[in-house]
């Protein structure tokens, strides 16, 4: 081995002569039609090693001999080379799959650069989008082994579907690496930012390199996060005109507001923004313009009508019934696909002549907010803006008195912590001893960022888990396939104006009315609101776009799921 591969040959020559040699001689000098004389004998031999070897085994004067074995040894020296290339070639190949470093050949896939805690619930629900269409490809690009990413993802893979994931090893702020996931070819790009400081550089970076791989006028649409707000206008500078943005801060401090004020809120919004039962759809079927919405609304049997969107892509959520639909225009409803049904006509409702129950007002609440992030500033001030007073407890332990409050909020640690979570889990575990101790359960909500640690919390009877990094996984998995829907997203999630709302039923009907979900839609639409589905008293989890036939018995406890007004 040290001498290089010519004493090997020479090793090998010299070993298959002396197996093949005495062999040869043996078979000869044992065969009874073997040739009498000794020099037969030996050109009969010969014939055997040349034969065994691939030597041609020719006899006669030395020059044939030599020339025979010469083209044998061509002949050999250009089979094994072409073999050792073939597998060379082969071998080089795998290698680089394997490192996942060729180049993707899919058309129209949904692209994601980079990776973070919430990358995994973004590929789940791309995939799951994907997997409704019945085709399709997810391609990953991130700094990370090849087999690492797909072992995280693979959970999230369909089963019994053509849809694929393919993950890519490279910096996604690299051009080169960026070619390589032909980015011009994709469907849509969703830009992650990376766990750590300086996330929302390298989000900047990745959005100049996508630039320079596909060009200014790129079409595919583009959507991206920063941590940071401060980040935001130089990520859209670099971004371009037509791509979305969004502020992941600004975000999660708007969603935990909405779900101080409506308790119980979080499970809906994570039903209202992933791929798995109903999700918002634009709907432009031929004859929409000239009618009124509230009639559109009522001729959608296996959908609910959320708003318009106007021919320049502006939300209108819940707007008045007599609203009529311009040239352009489009339904905003929700629906398990995009092929929802809107009849040609409105089918007749009965009226039914329920007593009006005007919604008790809203008193005014206190809220003590435990731990604090950067976005506990904007938490407090949207609460401000909807009459809630917040109060910050700095002391770190066991908060003090918070019965003399009507809820709590606990915020996440810092996100450069490294560990943001574990303060909202050790808060949580000193709220449930106190309610253990004084017999008394406390209205909590409690913000997690990894959706790995909610089934650690130890929540009360009482408590919603707000997982702030999910939804915002969810909403950013929506709106690269619907590009269209961020606007609604922005207006619904918005800190005044019509967003989702829950309200008692029998705000609507009576309690003990049987009547059909139909009813409360139409009985909602009286009352200035958009009805989404319910939540029966029995249960946590919310029934969104249930069926419009479905009859039960409305009772206290049940919550009807609407858009309107606070």
């Amino acid at each position: 081995m040290v001498r290089g591969v010519t004493a090997l040959v020479a090793w090998l020559a010299v070993a298959c002569l002396v197996l093949v040699a005495p062999a040869s001689a043996l078979l000869v000098w044992t065969d009874s039609k073997a040739p009498d004389t000794l020099q037969g004998k030996a050109a009969t031999v010969w014939r055997t090693v040349g034969q065994t070897l691939r030597l041609g085994g020719e006899v006669g004067p030395p020059l044939r001999i030599a020339l025979t074995v010469f083209l044998a040894l061509v002949s050999l020296l250009y089979v094994s080379f072409l073999v050792g290339i073939v597998t060379t070639a082969l071998t080089d190949r795998l290698a680089e799959l394997e490192r996942g470093q060729t180049t993707v050949v899919e058309r129209g896939h949904t692209l994601v650069l980079g990776w973070s805690e919430q990358a995994p619930t973004v590929v789940a629900e791309l995939l799951a989008a994907h997997a409704q269409r019945g085709h399709g490809a997810v391609v990953v690009l991130a700094d990370r082994d090849k087999a690492e990413l797909e072992r995280e993802s693979r959970d999230a893979l369909p089963s019994r579907t053509r849809v694929r994931l393919v993950c890519r090893r490279g910096r996604p702020a690299d051009p080169a690496a960026l070619a390589r996931v032909t980015p011009a070819a994709a469907g849509a790009v969703v830009v992650l930012p990376p766990d750590g400081p300086g996330a929302d550089a390298q989000v900047v970076r990745t959005l100049l390199a996508l630039r320079a791989t596909v060009g200014e006028g790129c079409p595919v649409p583009v959507v991206a996060a920063v941590r940071d707000g401060a980040h935001l206008p130089a990520a859209r500078l670099a971004a371009g005109p037509g791509a979305t943005v969004l502020d992941v801060d600004d975000l999660a401090a708007r969603l935990l507001v909405q779900c101080v004020l409506e308790p119980g809120l979080a499970l809906v919004l994570e039903d209202l923004l992933d791929f798995a039962g109903a999700e918002l759809h634009t709907l432009r079927p031929p004859g929409l313009p000239g009618r009124r919405y509230g009639e559109l609304a009522a001729a959608c049997p296996d959908a609910c009508a959320v708003g318009i969107v106007r021919a320049d892509g502006t939300p209108h959520l819940n707007p008045p019934a007599r609203t009529v639909l311009a040239p352009g225009d489009g339904l905003l409803v929700l629906a398990e696909d995009h092929r929802a049904t809107v009849l040609p006509a409105a089918p007749a409702v009965p009226a039914a002549a329920w007593p009006a129950r005007p919604p008790s007002p809203a008193a005014a609440r206190r809220v003590l907010v435990l731990g604090w992030n950067r976005r506990g500033e904007r938490v407090t001030e949207g609460l401000a803006a909807a009459g809630v007073a917040a109060v910050r407890d700095d002391t770190t332990g066991r908060p003090a008195e918070p019965e003399a409050y009507d809820q709590v909020l606990v915020l996440a640690g810092p996100d450069d912590d490294g560990h943001p979570d574990a303060p909202t889990l050790v808060t949580l575990l000193h709220l449930r001893a106190r309610e253990r101790e004084r017999g008394r359960s406390l209205a909590t909500v409690a913000e997690l960022t990894d959706a790995r640690n909610r089934p650690l919390a130890p929540a009360g009877p009482r408590t919603d888990l707000v997982v702030t990094g999910r939804l915002a996984a969810l909403l950013l998995a929506q709106v690269s396939q619907n590009p269209h829907l961020a606007a609604a997203f922005d207006t619904l999630f918005a800190p005044t104006g019509d967003g989702v709302r829950l309200r008692p039923a029998t705000d609507f009907v009576p309690p003990g009315t049987e009547a059909t979900f139909a009813a409360l839609v139409t009985a909602a639409a009286r009352h200035g609101a958009a009805a989404l589905g319910y939540r029966p008293r029995d249960a946590r989890r919310p029934r969104l776009n249930p069926p419009k036939t479905e009859t039960r018995r409305w009772t206290e406890g049940d919550v009807l799921i609407v858009v309107g007004p606070a």
